[in-house]
């Protein structure tokens, strides 16, 4: 018989604790949602296993639709052959969900958009860093002047990558047909905001001033 591994022990534990606690307080909510779902925000997140949305914003199951991947990019719309996760992912959203908002929740400490200011990873192979790098080269435009002026180490080039990939995200969402067409009459709000790590302090992104301020 295959012996659990400590990870998959740790995750059982928790999912018992969860059914002993949360479930059993919540057990009319989780009822409720069996019938379906109506959140009123999208989340953008990054996989990064220190920013869960449902913590930072402290919400209740079923209030949040959540796509997490590496920095929290979206890709600008295409209709080319492939498999498009984060775009199926908006289109439910908007389209089928009819969420009032979007936001694109950038990190301090992101990984994905250190490597796209350090381009350490350019040139690796599929599966050895090629993939991530695949995806982070949205950034390269928006990389080219913070290298120039603050350079491609330290945490001031750093945090400048990790606020200018927010709003690469929020750019390109607007590609989108869907977006195009909700956004102007009100229907659909797209937000940016990044949460600090180290600290634990909310920025909301003022897009008139693009400067990002602590909630």
């Amino acid at each position: 018989m295959r012996t659990e591994s400590s990870a998959m022990s740790d995750l059982l534990n928790g999912y018992r604790r969860f059914r002993e606690n949360d479930y059993a307080e919540e057990h009319d909510r989780w009822a409720q949602l069996a019938t379906g779902q109506a959140p009123k925000t999208m989340v953008i997140s990054c996989s990064d296993s220190r920013v869960d949305p449902a913590q930072i914003f402290d919400v209740a199951p079923g209030e949040l639709f959540v796509v997490r991947n590496v920095a929290a990019l979206v890709p600008p719309f295409e209709t080319t052959p492939g498999q498009h996760g984060v775009s199926a992912a908006l289109e439910f959203a908007v389209q089928f969900l009819n969420v009032e908002q979007v936001l694109v929740l950038g990190h301090g400490m992101c990984g994905g958009c250190k490597a796209a200011l350090t381009q350490d990873l350019h040139g690796n192979a599929l599966g050895e860093g090629g993939f991530v790098a695949k995806w982070i080269d949205m950034l390269d435009e928006a990389r080219e002047p913070i290298a120039a002026s603050l350079g491609t180490t330290g945490r001031d080039a750093e945090r400048a990558m990790e606020l200018a990939a927010v709003k690469v995200s929020l750019q390109n969402l607007r590609t989108f047909p869907c977006v195009q067409e909700k956004e102007p009459s009100g229907e659909l709000t797209l937000r940016g905001a990044y949460f600090a790590i180290s600290d634990g302090v909310l920025h909301v992104l003022d897009e008139e001033t693009g400067e990002f301020a602590p909630a």
